[in-house]
């Protein structure tokens, strides 16, 4: 989870020709999920046209979904990033490129959120498939950062090559490293299932406010939190890891489930 960019910057190497035998096999993996993702729909809504039914709607509460985006949106990420980066800066510069950074978050998420609600709900793509994309990205990332963690190779802090500034509040601190691409994914298939409830709307938003205010807080005491408790962080990261690995695997078999290509399911 601390290595997050490196993680991100890492997938653009990958994708480069001669990859080793090791890259291949992720670019498989994703080349499988975007297959599952085109042939589910088509199948789930074949089944709509031939039965005349409709399918059940999945149900998300504030407390998975806020669990969900913490380890996509979440602080525990950003604090090494943002002490290698503000490291020879003082206090007031340092609040100053937290505060731009999380504008700037908030304005990314909300214009990809408006452009993906409306680019899936143009494709009509049904809610238990969509919940299903949702399962399988909270699955892939927790179990990288599971992975991560238990190799140990876990971002340091150290010292800045090149002196900050407030330009850097947008890239790299805003996007990809508070705003990532897979967060940016959660939230718009979050947003999309709130469909026109204006109540599961406002849940969504607010927890996403929440998780920024607490990355905006964490940034500003980010040197204080890594000498007291980065440890106990980086625990708490593996635990909360294998939990979400557990919660997009449940997710996963209830969306097979509620298509139609699972029966017998009792989750």
């Amino acid at each position: 989870m601390l290595g997050g960019v490196q993680s991100y910057r890492s997938m653009t190497v990958r994708c480069a020709p001669h990859q080793p035998r090791r890259a291949q096999r992720k670019v498989n993996v994703l080349f499988f999920v975007c297959i599952l993702a085109i042939m589910f729909p088509i199948t789930a809504f074949a089944q709509e046209l031939a039965l005349g039914i409709s399918m059940p709607q999945p149900e998300f509460g504030a407390r998975k979904i806020f669990f969900i985006l913490f380890l996509m949106l979440g602080p525990i990420k950003i604090l090494v990033p943002f002490v290698n980066m503000s490291r020879r800066a003082d206090s007031a510069f340092r609040r100053r490129l937290a505060t731009r950074a999380i504008l700037f978050s908030a304005a990314a998420l909300t214009i990809a959120v408006l452009l993906g609600r409306s680019m899936l709900e143009s494709f009509e793509i049904s809610v238990p498939v969509l919940a299903m994309t949702g399962g399988i990205v909270l699955f892939l990332v927790a179990l990288g950062t599971v992975l991560q963690q238990s190799s140990g190779s876990v971002e340091r802090p150290k010292e800045a090559e090149q002196p900050v500034e407030l330009v850097h509040a947008l890239t790299p601190l805003a996007f990809p490293i508070i705003v990532t691409p897979y967060g940016v994914a959660a939230v718009i298939v979050f947003a999309t299932l709130a469909g026109g409830q204006y109540q599961s709307q406002f849940t969504v938003g607010a927890i996403v406010g929440l998780i920024l205010l607490l990355d905006w807080v964490a940034m500003l005491f980010a040197e204080s939190i890594l000498r007291w408790v980065g440890t106990a962080l980086q625990v708490f990261a593996v635990v909360l890891g294998v939990t979400q690995i557990a919660l997009g695997l449940q997710i996963i078999l209830r969306s097979l489930c509620m298509i139609g290509v699972a029966t017998g399911c009792h989750i």
